[in-house]
């Protein structure tokens, strides 16, 4: 059973992001558009599970497939879509995560969503804050629920991904 854990932030993930992203980009060359660490790992000094999210952006959603074996040989799991429409995911430790890869065709709204959330929570510390707080607090009120301690979070996500476009459209 996988643990909910939520950890002070590391200084080592941009380090960790960035040499996993450098093996990525080498993979999916032919259809990479860009690359982003993404999700709480990429906000300096905001709590979050250690696992690192990127962001990888294709020209061509059908062709990234083909590349499952050589994801597979740097240790990831080839997850399809995994409940998100127009997406390739894949996941890399097991029970013991360390990354997570989320594949989106250029254009797809995803891609912005999730780069504005990211860009918010960096130039507004006291969200970020107030996210973290609520994380650490439903990684401990619920240390083996994965789903009850993401659907803890879901408001303060919406609430905040609202805040989010809204100082995006006005930068």
């Amino acid at each position: 059973m996988r643990k909910v854990e939520v950890t002070n932030y590391n200084s080592n993930w941009p380090k960790s992001y960035q040499s996993e992203a450098e093996r990525i980009r080498t993979i999916f060359a032919p259809i990479l558009v860009d690359i982003y660490h993404i999700g709480s790992t990429s906000i300096e000094g905001l709590s979050a599970k250690p696992v690192i999210d990127i962001l990888v952006e294709v020209s061509s959603l059908e062709k990234v497939d083909d590349f499952n074996q050589e994801m597979e040989h740097l240790g990831y799991e080839a997850r399809g879509e995994n409940g998100i429409p127009l997406r390739r995911y894949f996941q890399k430790g097991g029970d013991n995560r360390t990354h997570h890869v989320h594949i989106f065709e250029k254009g797809n709204r995803e891609i912005e969503r999730h780069v504005t959330f990211r860009d918010y929570l960096r130039n507004h510390p006291q969200e970020a804050h107030k996210y973290g707080l609520l994380k650490e607090e439903l990684a401990k009120k619920f240390p083996y629920d994965i789903e009850k301690y993401i659907s803890g979070k879901d408001s303060l996500v919406k609430e905040l991904d609202e805040k989010a476009k809204q100082w995006r459209q006005n930068h």
